[in-house]
């Protein structure tokens, strides 16, 4: 019977529910007469009479308060409230209708009336949704909710209609929560969940403090690290409010959560100041940090953006989310799609050119250290050279603003990335001392959370491969940010330039990344394997420094360094060369990479301000490779020459070195 009634259509459904209130409402009328009027039946026709008027125009109330689109099983506050306000109209048309009819002291009547109806009409709908919801959570993951807020309220609501999680228990720091019970759940201290993850056998906890501050999301989650079980967070407020997300879409621990430490707001002078009704272009586009540049600038209305980009599919993905958030949003921003590489300067300048240029944001880089240390001469390319002759093209086309992205690893390098975009630091230096058309500032910041080779995700997927997670020294340390951070900074350092200026973002406290990767395994409910603990779930793993790689990064060169009017936005006075001077070395490297000549490169790199220590054996993989087959050539020649004279030659491998 059960089964026929679920398999009804919706329509059927609807009426059955007409019928039980009409039935209901009449039994509570009758019920009412009986114990209230003592058997007299003077006035019982007009009492029939004003019901048969109360009736349709109750269930006309049920049916406006939406009452009979409300799912049974799923009945909820909305629902009982459409049956309190319906009876409660159907108690005063009841009265009305007594008083018209001349029907007195029928007061009791109503009321007991109201009372029974509602016990009836909302008490079958409370228990058909006890009847009909399935109570075997067996099958669900027992979980813990972290915050009993309005968040942790709608969480655990959407968690027991779902099918994946059955909430136990409720954690929250306002005293005046705990030891109270919500949607039937009761409601703890923090200090207890230790005890409460154990007895409860607690399978997860569940974040749901989607306003709290970073800074209190990291204590909360100092506070879980130790304990044997996952942690995950419901999205953000913004994800939310826009409706990105539901809150039930559970994710991972955000490692900004780990780094916690809170934005600062933007000053809007400062984002608009290069940006506002002018052209601004974009280099390297479709990149980490390029991208997220072009998505900030897009909401300080810009007249027209040119994405520039060597990656047709980078490209081709940037503009399409950037049309999206233009038309979503009703901006009425030019958005202009150019392929081309930095490397040819006639191609950026023609660019500038024809679409007036105001800003130029230079991001196209190749910013990975190892793949640079294999190809040092296409490193120096795109880096050095690149940002001269984008520079170059800006004068040309009498671009206002050139700011260069750089990197904390152009501070006393020890690696070809690094020392590159020192030198492209020192183009810009010099270029600024020598012209006045167009104003050159560079920006300097560390990691980027998110951004490509990020140890972040990395960690992640090795995590939950099983494992090892690979560090490179248990001793290294880098400075991170996330990435819609570090671009909101360098718009608002570019507008603070006044020529050859270097800015460096304030990072924070630098992360020890073995213990980044420990906390990472912790909150996703493992344990470290290692000699405390040979049981463990996954092992971390030192693999050695990388060529080129330090274990600490810097921000500065120099002590000499001053405060702007932004607090996490510093600005250094470092050494720099004349542009004469500049011009010759750029001359010399340019001779030594047309001739991939790699050490030569590396002396001329040292030669400049770079402060660069390169200890390294030349990495790059073509020289490497050259090397190796005019080594076995030499061998091979040697080994006929002592063939034919009867002769025993020991040969050595000659200077890794072409020309």
């Amino acid at each position: 019977m059960l089964a026929w009634l679920l398999a009804l259509p919706r329509s059927a459904k609807r009426i059955i529910s007409v019928v039980i209130d009409s039935l209901f409402l009449t039994m509570s009328l009758l019920l009412s007469f009986v114990l209230t009027q003592n058997g007299d039946i003077s006035q019982f026709q007009f009492m029939v009479l004003a019901f048969a008027v109360t009736l349709p125009l109750t269930l006309l109330i049920f049916t406006k308060l939406g009452l009979y689109r409300a799912v049974i099983r799923y009945v909820g506050q909305h629902a009982l409230g459409a049956v309190i306000f319906g009876i409660m109209g159907s108690g005063v048309i009841l009265a009305l209708m007594f008083a018209v009819l001349g029907v007195h002291d029928k007061t009791n009547m109503v009321v007991v009336y109201a009372l029974l109806a509602l016990v009836t009409s909302g008490g079958v709908r409370l228990g058909a949704r006890l009847l009909l919801r399935p109570n075997n959570n067996n099958h669900k993951t027992r979980v813990l909710i972290y915050g009993a807020g309005s968040s942790g309220r709608q969480l655990a609501q959407a968690l027991i209609n779902g099918e994946q999680y059955h909430p136990v228990m409720f954690v929250d720091d306002d005293t005046t929560l705990q030891r109270s019970t919500i949607l039937g759940i009761p409601v703890s201290s923090p200090d207890n969940i230790a005890g409460i993850v154990k007895q409860r056998n607690i399978g997860r906890i569940l974040l749901a403090m989607p306003s709290a501050s970073r800074s209190r999301r990291r204590e909360v989650l100092d506070r879980l690290e130790e304990l044997p079980v996952p942690v995950l967070s419901i999205p953000g407020m913004s994800d939310l409010v826009n409706g990105s997300m539901r809150i039930d879409e559970l994710q991972d621990v955000k490692i900004e959560d780990l780094l916690g430490r809170d934005p600062v707001a933007p000053k809007k002078k400062l984002l608009h100041a290069n940006i506002k009704g002018k052209v601004v272009m974009v280099t390297g586009a479709g990149g980490s940090i390029g991208s997220e540049l072009c998505r900030q600038i897009i909401r300080c209305e810009p007249l027209t953006l040119v994405l520039f980009e060597l990656s047709e599919y980078a490209l081709y993905a940037i503009e399409q989310e950037l049309k999206s958030t233009i038309s979503s949003e009703g901006l009425e921003i030019n958005l202009i799609p150019v392929m081309g590489t930095v490397q040819r300067q006639s191609r950026m300048e023609s660019v500038m050119r024809a679409f007036g240029v105001n800003t130029v944001y230079h991001a196209a880089a190749y910013k990975h250290v190892p793949l640079v240390e294999y190809n040092v001469v296409e490193g120096v390319r795109n880096n050095v050279f690149g940002t001269w002759y984008a520079a170059e093209a800006a004068i040309k086309a009498g671009v206002d603003t050139f700011v260069l992205i750089s990197t904390d690893k152009a501070v006393r390098p020890t690696n070809v990335m690094g020392a590159s975009k020192r030198l492209a630091e020192l183009v810009l230096q010099a270029l600024a001392q020598y012209q006045s058309k167009t104003r050159f500032c560079m920006v300097r910041f560390g990691n980027v959370l998110g951004s490509s080779g990020s140890v972040v995700p990395l960690f992640r997927e090795q995590i939950r491969k099983g494992g090892p997670v690979t560090v490179t020294h248990k001793d290294i340390i880098r400075y991170f940010m996330t990435i819609p951070e570090a671009a909101q900074l360098v718009l608002q350092a570019g507008a603070m330039g006044k020529g050859g200026d270097v800015f460096v973002l304030d990072m924070g406290e630098p992360v020890r990344i073995a213990d980044l990767a420990r906390r990472m395994i912790h909150l996703m409910g493992l344990e470290v394997r290692d000699d405390e603990h040979p049981n463990g779930d996954i092992e971390i793993k030192y693999t050695g420094l990388r060529p080129g790689e330090k274990l600490y990064e810097e921000l500065l060169i120099g002590n000499n360094v001053r405060q702007t009017e932004h607090s996490r936005i510093m600005a250094a006075d470092e050494v720099y060369l004349t542009w004469p001077e500049m011009e010759h070395l750029l001359q010399r490297l340019d001779k030594a990479c047309k001739f991939f000549a790699v050490e030569e490169i590396i002396e001329i790199i040292r030669s400049a301000p770079t402060e660069f220590y390169y200890t390294n054996a030349t990495s790059d993989l073509v020289v490497n490779a050259a090397c190796a087959l005019l080594t076995a050539k030499q061998l091979n020649d040697v080994a006929k020459l002592d063939t034919v004279a009867g002769l025993t030659v020991v040969s050595s491998k000659p200077k890794q070195q072409i020309a």
